[in-house]
């Protein structure tokens, strides 16, 4: 059984890569919506894969880390592309949520994201 919940926020950041020139270079900004994605048994008592509060919970930190801030300034997402965001989300909340399973990463004005289900030696 899979379970879900989102969280969103609004950053600031470039992309050092760029080629000079490219808009991306220069500071921008986007709302981004993450969605993240637990995967387990369903609890024989309560009913459960996990509570949507304590999940809640457990994910409110990497919000208020990544909220109305210069992503670039964060320590690991000096670069911070779709791909990289969303690694560096993996990494930070896998050891809290052994039960992760997916992080989609969605830039909705844009009509683009990125989803990764964790490294491929897991």
């Amino acid at each position: 059984m899979r379970i879900y919940k989102e969280f969103r926020f609004d950053a600031a950041h470039f992309l050092p890569q760029a080629p000079e020139g490219h808009p991306n270079r220069r500071v921008h900004g986007h709302s981004f919506r993450a969605v993240i994605w637990l995967e387990g048994q369903v609890d024989s008592t309560s009913g459960l894969v996990m509570n949507f509060e304590v999940f809640k919970h457990e994910i409110e930190a990497f919000h208020v880390e990544l909220d109305h801030h210069m992503l670039n300034e964060i320590p690991g997402l000096e670069n911070p592309t779709l791909e990289l965001i969303t690694m560096w989300l993996w990494d930070r909340m896998k050891p809290r949520l052994p039960q992760l399973c997916r992080i989609e990463l969605h830039r909705d004005s844009c009509n683009e994201g990125c989803i990764y289900d964790g490294p491929e030696d897991k």
